[in-house]
């Protein structure tokens, strides 16, 4: 149930137990099975205790943005969800979403309010029903990467948007229309643009082979946009 205000949120906050949420990121980029879930355990710090966190959780209760805290979880591996929320409605259905950071959640829905709806009636005079996605949290490494390097679904800091279903039934992915029908290339474009002014890193299907059928959100970066 969304807090009715973010004081009465963050007085509830310290007490709080929820059971772990893992479910989300049960995708992997390169398509293979995820690694197998650990029992999180619930860290000793509680969530949401530093200002910035607290002002995310104010900004998500103004919009209007149904939401679940979640308890600071430690997945092993150096996996972990820190200040990490459940969306439970942004407006429009979305599926496969797990444990979010407060930031990224606070943006995804600001993004599906914003950009997402707006340019399907623009582009494709239609409203949308339905965003899909492969999920968000995944104890994985950077696919492709030679580093090492956890990815940002490592810290539930990250997901994945993979199509968006129509009113009409029509279903515009990125497989199919990121070099589709024209009105299909234009929504698609305007919402990576779109999306390059609200998270950290945007990776799309020009940034290389693992991204042609979906956009990679994350809020770990610094403004790259691909």
């Amino acid at each position: 149930m969304m807090p009715r205000s973010a004081p009465r949120l963050l007085a509830l906050l310290l007490p709080l137990a929820l059971a772990a949420c893992v479910g989300g990121g049960d995708r992997r980029s390169d398509g293979k099975a995820p690694q197998t879930a650990v029992k999180p355990r619930v860290s000793a710090t509680p969530a949401f205790a530093s200002p910035e966190s607290r002002q995310c959780v104010a900004d998500l209760t103004k919009a209007k943005v149904r939401f679940t805290p979640l308890p600071n979880q430690e997945f092993g591996g150096g996996c972990s969800a820190i200040d990490a929320v459940k969306l439970i409605d942004v407006g429009t259905p979305v599926s496969n979403l797990g444990p979010m950071t407060c930031p990224l959640a606070r943006n995804f829905a600001a993004w599906v309010q914003y950009a997402v709806r707006p340019a399907a009636r623009k582009f494709l005079d239609e409203e949308v029903v339905k965003v899909e996605t492969f999920g968000t949290y995944s104890c994985r490494n950077i696919y492709g990467g030679r580093s090492g390097r956890l990815s940002q679904h490592a810290f539930a800091n990250a997901i994945d948007v993979s199509a968006f279903v129509l009113k009409d039934g029509r279903r515009i992915t990125l497989t199919d229309g990121w070099k589709g029908r024209r009105d299909e290339q234009e929504f698609l474009r305007v919402l990576h643009t779109s999306a390059c002014k609200r998270f950290g890193t945007v990776l799309g299907p020009e940034y290389n082979a693992a991204h042609h059928d979906h956009f990679h959100f994350d809020m770990g970066g610094n403004g790259f946009c691909r």
